[in-house]
């Protein structure tokens, strides 16, 4: 059965089985997805990290759906009704959803109709009337029996067709058709409660759309209407198709016309009472899973967007938490991320002391040479922006600010961590740290909170929570492993999410830090009790030592292909002093590492990569993408007008477009139709989280605080 789940696979990653078979082999022995990943190129066929984690995505499914099968056939066998037809069905079914169509008529039930009209003996009855070669109310004449309580002639028939009604609802066949036919023809209709006075739900009110085309965020938005009891969703169908389809399964010539008008009227208390209700939910929810399939993919990406944001290095910034009635609250911090001074300032109402907070940031910024604030995006941010902007104009500072997304920072100033690090400030002040760190190292800060919390993607707490936890992290530890993680001085959270380290592996790792002294080697971490030889190997390779006097510590070659990176060196007369210079360590043809990796009985995978960290060792792969964008001036939303050019910031993604930071208090949408000038699928085919995008001012609704924006119109290409 196994070989039947790779060639599936297989097909469906257009992928060769092979690749599946050696890939899942490595995780089944307990290998972390980014360690197969990187170190197992040879056997993965050099699979992505996503397509390693999709395989085993897949994976899991398909051996759920067997042990789902051979659970099915125990069951209808020890019911005695497993024939070979059936049985053959049952090994062939492709889909969960088919197995259980399957199984439905021998699932046990709760008292029917159907099942009354059974015990009281009525089931051959039933059946003759499905063949069609009687007289229906002169055999039913033949059932009456009063105690029973089959009475008359019309109890009788009206029993035999509770079970024709069961028969049809339950017949895999037939649900199977009515499923192509609903996605093909059934329509969504919604209305709104008269009780409800939820106005969020106003565009919904009177809203219909054909199954096939509703969007899924949509179908977020009307289910979660639903579930707030605001809206009412049904799912409409002409019921003459509906039972043409079931006339084709269970009426034929071979029946008279008696029975054939019987079991019509039967087939249509089927669909009314079982059939629709069941497959209205049934389609519903199938939509809903797909929505949030889609969800999660958007908050996946957004997330790793938002954690490989460049880190701004070697500046001394100063974290600013804006805030009204408490005031703003400031943190000096060093260019390693040391805290050197907090303070208070109320440059803002109710106090607006522009001359204190003048003089004592003033004070600060010489003080600690700060040469960049980071501007945590929560409320009296553009209040504050417009002090700072002002002040670096009118004192001629040369400082620059950036507005930083603080999603996530009350969590994580609340947090143990946050206490244990910082036991003397308070939460505003834990804030302010945490928002300037998160401009010099965004994925160190950010790991430090519920991914959750970062603030992505759309319809959150519409997720189902284990989906979304497992999908986030997942996305966590993706990015810090593809970064790496400097051993000596990373947090115990960030240690965590490295392959194969789990928290409390990270607390010890600190532990030995602060008793023992810094790692000199990755070796050391064998010393650590819970840190074994398995352990080890997954995690190794991610952990950089950048001040190690062996070089290869600094980088991403893991310790198992030490010797081997030793002999690549002698082969190619790469010296020591070669080592992390791109135009002093050889560039090899396809033919020159292929006899290279014959010679030292190596993967061609593996030399390519130890050659790639002999040119730049632990390569930060953010370095390649957009750095955040430096202000000194800002825009007030009165200051706006259609028909205006901008530049502006991604701050999200959505399905049906993007929101735009343009420096006023609230984000312009792009709406999905105005990113490009082709058709794209979703706003993720073309923009990315942080990236810097030149917008046109479509419309402004001053009441509603909407702005209307367009990238194709601005003209950029994207």
């Amino acid at each position: 059965m196994q070989e039947l789940i790779y060639k599936r696979i297989s097909k469906e990653m257009s992928i060769t089985e092979a690749k599946v078979t050696q890939t899942a082999a490595l995780l089944d022995e307990g290998n972390t997805v980014p360690f197969v990943a990187r170190y197992r190129k040879e056997m993965t066929g050099g699979l992505t990290d996503e397509e390693v984690r999709l395989l085993q995505e897949k994976l899991t499914h398909y051996r759920n759906l067997e042990e789902r099968r051979q659970e099915i056939l125990r069951l209808i066998d020890a019911q005695d009704a497993l024939t070979p037809e059936l049985q053959k069905q049952v090994e062939k079914a492709a889909t969960v959803t088919e197995l259980d169509d399957l199984y439905r008529p021998y699932r046990p039930k709760r008292r029917t109709r159907a099942s009354a009209a059974r015990e009281k003996g009525l089931d051959p009855f039933a059946l003759a009337l499905l063949e069609g070669k009687i007289n229906p109310e002169a055999e039913a004449d033949k059932y009456i029996d009063p105690e029973k309580d089959l009475p008359d002639i019309a109890s009788v028939l009206r029993g035999a067709s509770d079970i024709i009604a069961e028969i049809i609802s339950d017949d895999a066949a037939v649900r199977k058709s009515l499923r192509n036919l609903y996605t093909r023809l059934a329509g969504v209709t919604v209305e709104k409660k008269a009780s409800s006075e939820e106005n969020t739900y106003d565009d919904y009110a009177g809203y219909s759309e054909p199954l096939a085309k509703i969007k899924s965020h949509r179908v977020l938005a009307i289910n979660r209407g639903v579930k707030e009891k605001a809206l009412d969703l049904k799912l409409e169908i002409e019921e003459e198709k509906v039972l043409k389809v079931i006339g084709s399964i269970y009426i034929n010539e071979d029946q008279n016309e008696a029975c054939r008008v019987f079991i019509q009227a039967s087939a249509a208390d089927s669909y009314r009472r079982l059939i629709h209700p069941s497959l209205e939910r049934e389609m519903w929810q199938r939509l809903l899973d797909q929505a949030v399939a889609g969800a999660l993919v958007v908050f996946k990406e957004n997330l790793k967007k938002r954690l490989l944001v460049p880190p701004v290095r070697h500046r001394r910034v100063m974290g600013w938490d804006p805030g009204f009635r408490t005031g703003c609250k400031l943190a000096c911090i060093s260019e390693t991320g040391q805290l050197l001074e907090t303070a208070a300032v109320f440059p803002t109402a109710p106090k607006n002391d522009l001359a204190g907070a003048v003089s004592k940031v003033l004070k600060l910024i010489e003080k600690h040479k700060i040469d960049c604030i980071a501007i945590g995006n929560g409320t009296a941010s553009r209040e504050s922006e417009a002090f700072i902007a002002k002040l670096i104009n009118e004192e001629e500072l040369d400082l620059e600010y950036t507005i930083v997304n603080e999603a996530g920072a009350s969590v994580y100033s609340a947090s143990r961590a946050a206490q244990k690090e910082f036991p003397d400030l308070d939460v505003a002040e834990r804030s302010a740290v945490s928002i300037a760190r998160r401009l010099q190292d965004p994925l160190a800060e950010l790991v430090k909170i519920d991914p959750k919390a970062i603030g992505v993607g759309q319809y959150q707490h519409d997720m189902p929570p284990k989906d979304l936890d497992i999908v986030l992290d997942g996305a966590v530890e993706s990015c810090v492993n593809n970064v790496g993680v400097e051993l000596n001085n990373a947090s115990a959270a960030l240690l965590s999410y490295v392959a194969g380290i789990n928290n409390p592996v990270a607390v010890k790792i600190i532990d030995y830090r602060e008793e023992i002294g810094t790692f000199k080697s990755r070796e050391q971490l064998l010393d650590i009790s819970g840190l074994g030889p398995k352990v080890f190997k997954q995690c190794a390779g991610f952990l950089r030592l950048p001040d190690s006097d062996n070089y290869l510590e600094h980088s991403a070659v893991h310790p198992e292909s030490y010797e081997l990176a030793g002999r690549v060196m002698e082969e190619l007369s790469i010296g020591p002093a070669n080592l992390g210079s791109a135009d002093l360590v050889p560039q090899l043809s396809a033919e020159e590492l292929t006899a290279l990796a014959i010679r030292l009985d190596a993967g061609e995978p593996t030399i390519s990569d130890i050659l790639d960290e002999f040119r730049r060792p632990g390569r930060d792969p953010r370095e390649d993408l957009p750095k955040p964008v430096f202000l000194q001036s800002i825009t007030e939303l009165d200051d706006l007008e259609p028909g205006m050019i901008l530049m502006g910031i991604v701050r999200n993604i959505v399905d049906f477009g993007a929101f735009i930071d343009i420096g006023v208090h609230h984000d312009g949408l792009v709406h999905i139709s105005e990113i490009a000038d082709r058709y794209i699928k979703h706003p993720l085919e073309v923009l990315q989280i942080e990236s810097v995008v030149r917008v046109k001012i479509l419309s402004i609704d001053r009441d509603r605080n909407r702005i209307a924006l367009s990238i194709k119109q601005a003209g950029q290409q994207v």
